[in-house]
């Protein structure tokens, strides 16, 4: 059946063609990750009452990936660098990558490229790996260093 609408234009919606509607969509998501960096940056996560206790803590006495990064995100706002190293070296990890990724994003909207990050199945296990052995590693005596 090739040939069948051949004739025929692409239905797929264009990008848009003007830079500043390109980047609409990684200005969007840069104003939502501001906001949420501000929110914890004002409301400090030291003080008990103000977010949820991890429930995996809370159950089992366990640090998950994610324990600390509330506190991690508020030494980071207030440039406390080594703290927020302390309370999720992880976390911090994944701000920076944010940002070089975020930055690519813009640097290929600007130039008209679609923003393409294609992580293979290698990656993606080496990152679940990663983030096991940091969850296994705070969790032993010996990582005691990465208890947020």
């Amino acid at each position: 059946m090739r040939g069948v609408n051949a004739d025929r234009p692409s239905a797929a919606v264009p990008a848009p063609s003007a830079p500043r509607g390109r980047l609409a969509v990684p200005a969007g998501v840069m104003a939502a990750v501001v906001g949420a960096f501000a929110y914890v940056g004002t409301v400090d996560p030291n003080q008990p009452g103000h977010y949820p206790v991890c429930p995996l803590y809370r159950l089992t006495g366990l640090y998950c990936p994610g324990c600390g990064g509330l506190r991690s995100a508020h030494a980071f706002v207030h440039g406390d660098f080594l703290a927020a190293l302390h309370d999720n070296a992880a976390g911090v990890v994944a701000y920076l990558a944010f940002a070089v990724v975020w930055t690519v994003w813009v640097v290929r909207a600007v130039r008209g490229r679609p923003a393409r990050i294609e992580l293979g199945p290698v990656q993606m296990w080496c990152l679940g790996v990663l983030v096991l052995v940091f969850t296994v590693v705070r969790n032993l005596p010996f990582g005691g260093w990465l208890h947020p």
